[in-house]
């Protein structure tokens, strides 16, 4: 690619009318019915989604929702957790996690994450447990498309008497080592239609899934104002239902879904590969090792599923904004999921937590880049990307790695 044709190229962080095109001529027909239909609230098509999201799935049961956040929310009032109780959740994440804990008068109790995956710490949860009393409820997330480690969130639950709530918003159809699918293991699994998830609707949504029939109906109730039969109200629910156009448009993209995340894989294999070329090695080695200071990916484990919600890479902190700024005059999109760990938010600032005290959330914080990984991206796309990434990096590296912080990876 010659510097007149890169300089030609754009690549968005996320291009939802690449897919739109795909699958316009599937879509409108659906919502056409739905409109004439008049039948915008519950109706068979919540039904069919929830059926067939729920064998996705590899779980019983699934009931719609509003959004991400409500099925967090409501997964945990279902479970009876209420205000005073303790929820152990990551740092390291989208803020509706602890969120959702703290709209229920709870205590988010953060941990750490994993340095190389950067899902939640298993070491640092079982410290949780022995600092904090009252902990009711453990909430993993399965963060950027890739299983946490289950297995050990399952073991310190089933050790403390606690149910596990796996927050599975960005990870609908990833799979554990054992090839099993998340939402399928913990009691609740909680999932979200938002436009930018590999799965993502035409506005907000979400979807709860369990193989506890009990767990199931409860939701189903709280989701509609906690009232069954019709005005009569045994509890307090809440307003959290998915409408029948998302239930419509997510049901077309399902048929599309495993298609769509085995484009994402292959994605981040050719970003895999273009950087350990360049000298870049994976997540699982610190930057302090030496080479390019540039880390992708660390591959998922033997049996698992990873079905690259985000792609994240790390460099240096002292970099880490010049080459976001390089990627930008070059026409290439980029995020930082998450720039401020959630012990150190403002909103948390009651809880005493103090900085430094989750170095490799803090140190993911400072030193990650999410690049583009959808689908739809070109060759050129992904060589001038995967090709500006390396050369920011090249240049603005030297010396950088020295002074890397305590803990930082």
């Amino acid at each position: 690619m010659t510097t007149a044709t890169a300089a030609a190229v754009t690549v968005p962080l996320l291009d939802l009318k690449a897919q739109y095109a795909t699958i316009r001529s599937e879509i409108e027909p659906v919502v056409k019915e739905v409109i004439e239909s008049q039948y915008f609230i519950g109706g068979p098509k919540i039904g069919e989604l929830e059926c067939m999201t729920a064998g996705y799935c590899q779980a019983k049961y699934a009931i719609g929702c509003a959004n991400g956040s409500d099925a967090i929310l409501l997964a945990l009032q279902a479970l009876g957790i209420k205000a005073g109780d303790a929820v152990v959740c990551p740092s390291y994440t989208f803020f509706a996690t602890a969120g959702s804990v703290h709209r229920l008068g709870a205590q988010p109790v953060f941990v750490d994450c994993d340095p190389a995956t950067y899902n939640i710490c298993p070491e640092s949860t079982r410290m949780a447990f022995r600092c904090h009393k009252n902990i009711k409820a453990i909430v993993p997330v399965h963060l950027f498309g890739q299983a946490c480690d289950l297995d050990a969130m399952l073991e310190i639950g089933k050790e403390h008497g606690v149910p596990v709530v796996e927050d599975a918003a960005q990870a609908i159809g990833t799979e554990d080592i054992h090839g099993k699918r998340v939402g399928s293991r913990g009691a609740i699994g909680t999932f979200s239609y938002f436009p930018s998830k590999n799965l993502g609707g035409f506005g907000d949504g979400g979807i709860i899934t369990t193989n506890d029939e009990a767990l199931a109906q409860r939701m189903m109730r709280l989701r509609n104002h906690g009232m069954e039969p019709k005005y009569y109200h045994a509890e307090v629910g809440m307003n959290s239902r998915l409408d029948a156009l998302q239930a419509a448009v997510l049901l077309v993209k399902m048929r599309h879904l495993d298609a769509w995340s085995a484009g994402r894989q292959k994605n981040a294999a050719f970003y895999d590969g273009s950087f350990a070329a360049a000298g870049a090695k994976d997540s699982g080695t610190p930057l302090s090792a030496g080479g390019l200071a540039l880390r992708y990916p660390k591959a998922a484990p033997k049996g698992a599923r990873h079905i690259y919600n985000q792609y994240t890479i790390r460099v240096p902190a002292e970099i880490r904004d010049a080459v976001r700024q390089d990627l930008a005059d070059r026409k290439i999109g980029t995020e930082i999921y998450y720039p401020v760990p959630l012990h150190l938010q403002e909103c948390f600032k009651h809880l005493h937590y103090t900085k430094g005290i989750f170095p490799h959330a803090e140190a993911a914080a400072r030193e990650t880049i999410a690049l583009p990984i959808y689908p739809d991206l070109t060759q050129e796309q992904l060589d001038h990307v995967a090709r500006s990434v390396v050369e920011s990096v090249r240049a603005r590296s030297t010396g950088a790695v020295s002074g890397q912080a305590a803990g930082a990876r």
